[in-house]
């Protein structure tokens, strides 16, 4: 019987992706990846120091490609609105194709564990956080450009990580799940709002 083909490390963190964000960091051992990777847990730690190091290679690679695209559009010199446009149509389609990484990074959200979420913020985001950010105090200089950039893409991910809920309510249709018309409602959203809200307004309790 021939062993199977040794994989890379991109295969591997392939693997792991979809084996942590199915079952989440706590649901998955160096046994079964090493299972899923059909190979033994010696091997893979020849590669990997430990679970914490590929969970966050993991997380790294899942996000890698989306965090060029976005900080090509970013770091673009078309005009912030521009930029504004192009980031939303991306995020939305990068979404609608493949919600792997969003599934990943709501389990870790979930599991809250301070440690972990420091090393994602740091080695993950933290460079797209900072070029969102100098696009939103051009957006809008009187708004807070965290707190934006952290609407901006709250408003893009909630479509896509709602959608297997949407589907069954009143209202729906077919093209709701479009990435392009998502794109284009919350962008219209962007530029129109809902008219003003008076900021003293009393919450109800």
């Amino acid at each position: 019987m021939s062993r199977p083909a040794r994989k890379s490390r991109t295969e591997l963190l392939t693997v792991a992706i979809e084996q942590f964000s199915a079952a989440g960091y706590a649901g998955v051992s160096m046994r079964d990846l090493a299972l899923a990777c059909e190979m033994n847990v010696a091997s893979l730690y020849h590669h990997f120091e430990d679970k914490d190091g590929i969970y966050l290679a993991a997380m790294q690679q899942a996000f890698a490609q989306r965090a060029e695209k976005m900080l090509q559009i970013l770091r673009s010199d078309q005009s912030a609105k521009e930029c504004l446009r192009l980031l939303v149509h991306l995020l939305c389609q990068e979404l609608a194709r493949d919600c792997t990484f969003s599934r990943l990074l709501l389990r870790e959200l979930l599991d809250g564990d301070a440690k972990r979420l420091q090393l994602v913020a740091e080695t993950v985001f933290s460079e797209l956080t900072s070029e969102l950010t100098r696009l939103c105090r051009q957006l809008n200089p009187d708004l807070d450009p965290f707190l934006l950039g952290c609407s901006l893409i709250g408003l893009v991910v909630h479509h896509f990580n709602f959608l297997p809920l949407k589907g069954f309510l009143p209202g729906y249709q077919p093209q709701h799940a479009d990435p392009v018309v998502v794109a284009e409602h919350i962008l219209q959203l962007l530029n129109q709002g809902c008219g003003p809200i008076p900021s003293n307004s009393k919450v109800v309790s």
